[in-house]
């Protein structure tokens, strides 16, 4: 039987840990060759053996996704490796906590770079590499692009713009005839390092506030796991997907249906 990514190569940024581990993992069980990139090369690497212990195909790539030009590096070596680019997961992303009032302008420019920025970078420059023989690119927005928090206003600000540019983006591919769908992923809280690091910047009574006011919030009761993002990829980048661009895929328990 043939797996659902057969002969598909993919790039995940962010990849070395959390939701882009578990997409790297599940898009390689499924026959992608993943390129798993991460500013952390240790952490890439670490996802890319445990690909390749499993049977899987996986290189890993050291990557700031703020630079430009090494993201043009990045997709130029794959396409040279492999013959080309037909997955790409921008999934790279940080939170700096604050609302309105006390975030700071360096943490704000900081968030838009990390969660705005490299993916515009991504999304172009994948395009250009996809735009012949066709690819599916799926950036990881999430329910804060969708609600607001009150203690991330950088983070609320940024995920909102990624989910706005996947359509802008995927209906200049439409316009041009180009062969790329572009779709968009909003996790709902998800047990992930991200959401541990948050909760570490806050004292301890705000974190436990906020933690406990996430859980209360969820319909289905609990956070969900990396694994749970990783199969809403994995359809995005399958042709199962085929007839989906410019659309939004929310996984998160029911948090945003109230």
């Amino acid at each position: 039987m043939t797996k659902r990514l057969e002969g598909k190569v993919a790039l995940v940024t962010g990849a070395g840990s959390g939701i882009g581990e578990a997409v790297s993992k599940r898009l390689a069980e499924e026959g992608a060759v993943v390129y798993v990139s991460d500013i952390n090369l240790e952490g890439a690497q670490r996802v890319a053996a445990d690909i390749s212990e499993a049977g899987g195909k996986a290189v890993a790539k050291q990557q700031d996704v703020t630079n430009a030009d090494r993201w043009q590096q990045v997709i130029t070596e794959i396409v040279a490796e492999q013959g080309g680019l037909q997955v790409l997961v921008n999934n790279a992303g940080i939170v700096i906590p604050g609302s309105v009032a006390d975030c700071s302008l360096a943490d704000w420019k900081t968030t838009q770079a990390v969660n705005g920025e490299s993916v515009f970078m991504g999304t172009q420059s994948a395009i250009d590499a996809m735009k012949d023989s066709g690819g599916s690119i799926i950036n990881i927005s999430s329910i804060e692009g969708i609600v607001g928090e009150p203690q991330a206003a950088a983070y609320n600000y940024s995920k909102g713009g990624v989910r706005i540019f996947t359509k802008s983006a995927a209906l200049h591919c439409a316009s041009q005839g180009y062969p790329v769908r572009i779709n968009s992923v909003h996790p709902g809280f998800i047990e992930t390092p991200l959401i541990a690091g948050a909760a570490a910047s806050l004292s301890e009574a705000e974190a436990i506030e906020m933690l406990e006011r996430i859980q209360a919030a969820i319909p289905m009761g609990h956070m969900g796991q990396p694994e749970d993002i990783a199969n809403g990829c994995l359809f995005l980048a399958s042709d199962e997907s085929r007839y989906m661009t410019g659309s939004e895929l929310v996984i998160d328990g029911g948090y945003t249906a109230r």
